[in-house]
């Protein structure tokens, strides 16, 4: 069952996403990848996949990923935020992260959180379904 996955990096956590994503071709090459601006032209460009770039993250990229999850669209949001360099939308990355655990997306922050997602065999099982909160 295809998923809708984002991938979304800090501008010192790039490479660190592209390698990752490199490392787990393979599966992202089964789902529907989104990314925001600059993050999803390396990723088009690294793993020679199809990914919807929206907006750079600081000119509303984030908000329209957040949409995504407020509109149950996404299944998970992989992003490797950098923290030890703040981001002037930070208030922005903030309330992504909460759009994820107020409905209960999936959200991996670094590689090994990363991995552990993509490598769960739940991640594939087209029988998994992750509880939905009803507000």
């Amino acid at each position: 069952m295809q998923k809708n996955l984002a991938l979304v990096a800090h501008d010192h956590k790039k490479p660190d996403l592209i390698r990752w994503a490199q490392a787990h071709k393979e599966i992202l090459a089964k789902h529907h990848l989104v990314a925001t601006g600059t993050t999803g032209g390396l990723l088009a460009d690294a793993l020679a996949l199809p990914v919807f770039r929206y907006k750079s993250g600081p000119l509303g990229g984030d908000q329209q990923i957040g949409a995504l999850i407020a509109e149950g669209k996404l299944d998970a949001l992989f992003f490797f935020w950098d923290p030890l360099n703040p981001a002037p939308h930070d208030p922005d990355v903030k309330a992504l992260l909460r759009l994820c655990s107020v409905w209960n997306v999936p959200v991996a922050c670094n590689e090994s959180s990363a991995d552990l997602i993509i490598s769960s065999p739940r991640f594939e099982d087209p029988g998994y379904q992750r509880a939905i909160p009803e507000y």
